[in-house]
């Protein structure tokens, strides 16, 4: 995927990682990509990577699990608020 550097990189990185659950890439309960695979696969600095992450977690698209990893989040369990 290539980022259209005029827009804000983390947005785009995380709206590919939603494009992917919604695809069925990433099912209910599978791990997403590290920061570092992020970093690596999208070419951006660790900290863009992780702003992606943390987006989609405050969202509940996805949930962190300390020294495990990212996982995609049940819809079920999702915060209609959000």
């Amino acid at each position: 995927m290539d980022l259209d550097r005029t827009r804000p990189l983390w947005r785009q990185i995380a709206a590919a990682i939603e494009e992917r659950i919604a695809d069925g890439t990433y099912e209910v309960g599978d791990p997403v990509p590290s920061v570092v695979g992020l970093s690596a696969e999208f070419g951006v600095a660790a900290s863009t990577a992780q702003k992606a992450l943390l987006s989609l977690k405050e969202r509940g698209i996805i949930r962190a699990e300390v020294g495990i990893g990212s996982f995609v989040a049940d819809p079920a369990d999702r915060d209609p608020e959000r």
